[in-house]
Order: structure tokens, then C-alpha cells, then sequence
């Protein structure tokens, strides 16, 4: 069996799409291989891996209720390379969206669905995940917390000779803890459609979203992008530059 994993994210690091697909690698078994589609150079490498696999699982974000736009010229070349190679494969989808819904994704998942009754494929189902970014940030605070118990180790150890420090363990185990709470119900459907990947059923469409309370979320996320607008196109890239006369 050969599952091809496609991150269709435009960012080159440290994205949602890179996560969730890690995940789903996982709980597949058999060949991998994970693919990176961020422009037109990247097409014939991925359709070449095409034709001897049994599944490809799409991982992208939400934009604009849709796919993002360098995902479509793809689909085009893909159907014609499906048609012409006669190529029958189950195809899988995993969204991941800013908002606190996964079910915002309903439409990105339809398009993958009619794509499939065009190009011949089986329509496998996806996964709709809401609070993507934000579950993202969980995935970069795990690191940062291991980082921050082994520097708790060695200064324990170094200041009073006890490099088993109970409370930074206990601290750990707490914050790992609530970070595997918050993505619980992204695990719970992963590993459940990479047993229908394995298996080459349907999974149908399922939705999720990071387990924290919607209002809470909200607050949280408007202080995210704030900041983000501010330092990637805000006031230092936007508002105070010089502007081209048109």
C-alpha cells in the first residue's frame, strides 16, 4: 500500500497543514510519501507519484471558504492526469481553519468531493478542524516546555545537586496534559481515518475543533492577530510605509 501526503499550505515552515499531516503519517501504514505543493514546479513531481498509489491525503488551510488559490491550477492538471492514466485512487482531505468551527471547512471538503466525481476517484472523506492555528501553537509550546524542563533539570542540579526535581516533572506532566486535552478531538478522528485510509474505506466528512470554550478562543485569537497584523503588515510593514503613487 502507497499513501501520498500532499501539505498544500503556501508557508514554508512552522505551518498548521505540516502538523496535522504529521499526525495522520502516523496511524497510516505501508510506503509514505509527503509531498510539498506551493507552486506549478512542484505539479509533475507529485502527479509522478501518482500512479502506483493507493491513497493521497490532502492537508490544507481554509481560504476564503475554499481552497487556496495555488491549490486549483493543481486539481486542473490532475484531473487530466487521473483521466489519461486511468488512475483509481482514494483520495482524503484534512482542513484546518482560523475560525472556531470545523464545520467551516464544509465547503473546502465538497470541493475535494466533486473533484473526485470529475476525475474518477473514490471520495474517501476529510477531516474539517477548527482553531487550526491555534492547535498549531500547541504543537511549538510542547517543544518549548521540554526545552524549559531540561533547563529546570540542570539548574536544579547545578544549584542544589538534585537533578530529579519532583515539581518540574509534576509542572510538565500538567502542561502535557492540557495541551493533549486541547487536541483531543483532533487525535480522535485522525486516528480514525487513518484506520479507513489503511483499509481503503470511506470515512466520510467529520469535523472538530481545539476543546477550549468559543469565547475564550475569541479573545485569545483577536490578541493572536492583532499582533500578527501588526508585525506582518500592520504598522511596521503597512501603515508606515511609503506609498507608490498609482
Amino acid at each position: 500500500m502507497k499513501t501520498v501526503f500532499i501539505n498544500c499550505s503556501p508557508k514554508k515552515r512552522f505551518c498548521a497543514s505540516a502538523y496535522f499531516l504529521g499526525l495522520q503519517r502516523l496511524f497510516v501504514k505501508g510506503k509514505k510519501v509527503t509531498e510539498k505543493l506551493r507552486n506549478k514546479n512542484d505539479h509533475k513531481r507529485i502527479l509522478n507519484e501518482l500512479p502506483d498509489a493507493d491513497a493521497v491525503v490532502f492537508c490544507l488551510p481554509l481560504y476564503v471558504d475554499s481552497v487556496p488559490s495555488h491549490v486549483l491550477p493543481f486539481l486542473k492538471e490532475m484531473e487530466l492526469f487521473c483521466k489519461e492514466n486511468r488512475i483509481r485512487l482514494t483520495l482524503y482531505s484534512i482542513s484546518n481553519n482560523g475560525f472556531i468551527e470545523g464545520k467551516q471547512s464544509e465547503p473546502l471538503l465538497r470541493v475535494f468531493q466533486n473533484f473526485c466525481v470529475r476525475s474518477n476517484l473514490e471520495w474517501g472523506g476529510g477531516i474539517g478542524i477548527g482553531g487550526g492555528v491555534m492547535l498549531n501553537v500547541t504543537r511549538i509550546l510542547f517543544v518549548v516546555q521540554i526545552g524549559l524542563l531540561f533547563l529546570n533539570i540542570m539548574l536544579n542540579g547545578i544549584q542544589n545537586g538534585n537533578f530529579l526535581p519532583v515539581s518540574a516533572f509534576e509542572n510538565f506532566a500538567v502542561q502535557t496534559l492540557t495541551l493533549i486535552f486541547l487536541n483531543l478531538g483532533v487525535f480522535f478522528y485522525i486516528i480514525r481515518m487513518g484506520g479507513a485510509i489503511n483499509k481503503g474505506k470511506f470515512f466520510g466528512k467529520k469535523y472538530t475543533r481545539i476543546l477550549i470554550p468559543s469565547f475564550v478562543f475569541i479573545i485569545f485569537a483577536d490578541i493572536f492577530f492583532v499582533i500578527i497584523s501588526i508585525f506582518a503588515g500592520g504598522i511596521f510593514k503597512g501603515w508606515l510605509a511609503k506609498k507608490q503613487p498609482t
